[in-house]
């Protein structure tokens, strides 16, 4: 893992924080308590702050991002991104997921409790409403969700949970040194 300060803003990293061995979180970051960051992903703080906030998974591949003077990126609590997402300069509220191969681009807005499909793009500027359906290229309105569908969006959140445990577990006892110890370059 790559844990390392940018001009002097160093990351922030809250209590039982799981990063795979190969996640980068570099610079102006602060990571909420149980937050995992898994392999290959990228959050990247260099020219705005980043928050990610409590029990929010970044799944394997996305890059997380910001553009000087065009940010910052908020992650609220018990977001999910899927595989292979690029969020950039944008909010994504509380309970939302991005669904695999995803792209949100500056100035966007996903409301709490929404669900942006599989492989979508969220144009700059879009605001998503809380408890929404969005998907295409560019997203658009599919439907609001089902009072099922929205509170199965935990599920995934809390498997991340469970998932980010089980390694933590893993980690100790092969004496893996947990991020909040690993020195600052």
């Amino acid at each position: 893992m790559i844990v390392r300060p940018y001009k002097g803003a160093r990351p922030v990293l809250g209590e039982r924080v799981y990063l795979a061995e190969t996640a980068a979180v570099i610079g102006d970051v602060v990571l909420g308590d149980d937050v995992s960051i898994w392999y290959g992903s990228v959050v990247r703080g260099d020219c705005c702050s980043i928050r990610i906030g409590a029990r929010t998974n970044v799944q394997d591949n996305s890059t997380l991002h910001v553009t000087r003077d065009v940010g910052p990126l908020l992650l609220e609590e018990e977001v999910t991104l899927g595989h292979n997402c690029v969020v950039h300069a944008c909010a994504i509220r509380r309970g939302a997921l991005v669904g695999m191969n995803a792209t949100v681009l500056d100035g966007a807005e996903i409301g709490e409790k929404s669900l942006i499909a599989a492989g979508s793009l969220v144009a700059g500027g879009t605001v998503v409403p809380p408890g929404t359906l969005w998907a295409g290229s560019p997203a658009r309105f599919r439907r609001d969700l089902t009072a099922i569908e929205i509170s199965g969006l935990d599920t995934y959140w809390k498997n991340y949970l469970d998932y980010k445990e089980e390694y933590l577990r893993e980690d100790a006892r092969l004496g893996r040194i947990p991020p909040a110890a690993v020195p600052l370059l």
